[in-house]
């Protein structure tokens, strides 16, 4: 009885020890926002730890709902990941988190956002987003269209292991702004945005007279990068992310889910990370958010007197 006691232990043991060499992930989901089926903050984060509990030696943890971990957690964390609404309510921006995140990075934490979370304010959190991610959305010079993108190419990167060039419509920004020179930076997901993209108005994030000129010379737009920092860590962008059901297209979600492997230097499998969500799982944990109201209709201008 005493031996196989003993042996209970020692089993018991060695997976806490195989637990603690991990690289642990934190991943961060922000407040619930938008519509049913856009911004599943909560639903995309749980996905994504879900998808990554297949991959050995990877421990995930996960905060709902702007929750912050507590200073303890990061020891030792090999990657942050947000996914959340950004500008002025962007959770890294609050309190003094920003200095939070930069000592892990200057340790060589890897750091990625997706969607909105590509967003910091101009005056505070750019050049840190710069340095730790190597790009980001800047107001009146950034913009976030509804499109339908087609990744053409791919290029050979770990990232790309087993994503296969796809087509997909989402809110996706782009004339992200970049490092001088895209120094450190490799783009992922790069397209030529049609001409309706600029159909908006000029505002801070519908358009300006920068983005619609690189539009109508037909520039390259790049939605999703990947940085290599001075200080030894990793980072990535993801602009896309608006509607939870193209978490269901395994191209879209492989790159991502191979990218954060990268950022907290895990070897990325030779066909990228596996993993098939069923329809009731991408379902599973969807925020409970009321139905948009319809548009209201367009009054039918009156017909001109003869």
């Amino acid at each position: 009885m005493k031996r196989l006691l003993l042996a209970a232990l020692t089993f018991l043991c060695s997976l806490t020890l195989a637990a603690a060499g991990d690289a642990r992930i934190i991943l961060i989901a922000g407040r619930p926002s938008h519509g049913p089926g856009e911004h599943e903050h909560n639903a995309g984060v749980l996905l994504f730890k879900k998808c990554l509990a297949s991959v050995p030696g990877v421990t995930v943890t996960h905060h709902l709902s702007g929750e912050w971990p507590e200073q303890g957690e990061f020891d030792g964390a090999a990657a942050v990941v947000i996914y959340s609404d950004g500008g002025g309510g962007h959770p890294a921006l609050q309190g003094d988190r920003l200095q939070q995140l930069d000592a892990l990075v200057k340790k060589g934490v890897g750091f990625g956002v997706v969607h909105y979370a590509c967003e910091p304010t101009i005056s505070k959190g750019q050049k840190e987003f710069l340095d730790w991610i190597g790009g980001c959305f800047e107001i009146n010079w950034s913009v976030n269209p509804h499109w339908e993108a087609d990744y053409k190419t791919l290029p050979n990167h770990p990232v790309t292991r087993g994503v296969k060039p796809f087509m997909i419509n989402d809110e996706w920004y782009f004339h992200m702004r970049f490092r001088e020179g895209m120094k450190g930076v490799t783009a992922i997901l790069s397209a030529v945005a049609p001409e309706s993209t600029m159909k908006r108005k000029d505002g801070p994030h519908e358009g300006n007279p920068a983005v619609r000129e690189a539009v109508k010379n037909g520039e390259p737009q790049h939605m999703m990068w990947v940085a290599e920092n001075s200080g030894g860590s990793r980072g990535f962008g993801f602009t896309g992310g608006h509607y939870h059901k193209n978490w269901g297209n395994g191209d879209f979600r492989k790159v991502v889910l191979n990218s954060i492997l990268w950022i907290a230097k895990v070897e990325v499998p030779a066909d990228g990370v596996q993993s098939s969500p069923t329809e009731d799982e991408l379902k599973a944990n969807l925020d409970s958010k009321p139905p948009r109201k319809p548009a209201a209709p367009k009054p039918v201008p009156a017909p001109a007197k003869p």
